[in-house]
């Protein structure tokens, strides 16, 4: 049986605007300026204590801009019109490989718990993943953590395991797990970087990597 697990921000679902948007909020709130776009997306997949580390430094208010950054999703959420869609055949993809009795999909991702319920309820995925992850159970990306859980809930070996994925962290995770990294083309980081992180394949859409999975699972 094969496990592919899909990170969601730049990989399933575009949110770069609100993702940019939540964090402009934030640092607003802390009147600090607030990062370059380039940086701010740089940290996409990251956990929220690590990414504004990494925007804010050691030394900043690290945890308050996390709690802001919380809040303004929370804000936006209830806007109207405010939505952040899938990339084209998300939908598809994951409505495809969930009938297929030969696989399993998993999430394994940086957002918190209420973020993933959100998602998986708004597209109706609750019963297409098999395994979870996030960043409110375990040590942010790179840290294999999240996959190694993954593989313990369903009882998938690393080799039949794939991590599908638009960051460097990605990557990273996959190869600390010793499984699959498949990064995509679409996402925040570049495909030289995802390369130099260790990507065994670039996929250039979903098309192509449905073609890939059916080629391999």
């Amino acid at each position: 049986m094969k496990l592919v697990i899909f990170d969601i921000d730049g990989t399933l679902v575009d949110s770069q605007e609100l993702l940019l948007e939540a964090q402009r909020r934030a640092f607003e709130a802390h009147r600090l300026e607030a990062p370059s776009r380039a940086k701010s997306l740089s940290i996409v997949g990251l956990s929220l204590r690590e990414a504004f580390t990494t925007l804010a430094g050691e030394h900043g208010p690290v945890e308050s801009l996390a709690q802001a950054y919380r809040d303004a999703w929370t804000a936006m959420r209830a806007e109207p019109g405010v939505e952040a869609p899938l990339y084209p055949g998300a939908a598809e993809t994951i409505a495809a490989l969930a009938k297929r009795d030969d696989l399993m999909l998993g999430i394994a991702t940086g957002k918190a718990r209420r973020g993933v319920d959100y998602l998986l309820d708004r597209h109706g995925w609750r019963a297409c993943f098999s395994t979870v992850q996030t960043a409110d159970e375990h040590p942010s990306k790179p840290a294999p953590d999240m996959i190694l859980s993954a593989l313990a809930d369903v009882g998938a070996a690393p080799e039949a395991t794939y991590m599908i994925g638009d960051t460097t962290y990605d990557m990273e995770m996959a190869r600390a797990a010793e499984v699959h990294p498949i990064g995509v083309a679409w996402g925040y980081h570049t495909t030289d970087e995802l390369r130099a992180a260790g990507a065994e394949r670039i996929v250039a859409d979903f098309g192509e990597l449905l073609h890939l999975i059916k080629g391999r699972a």
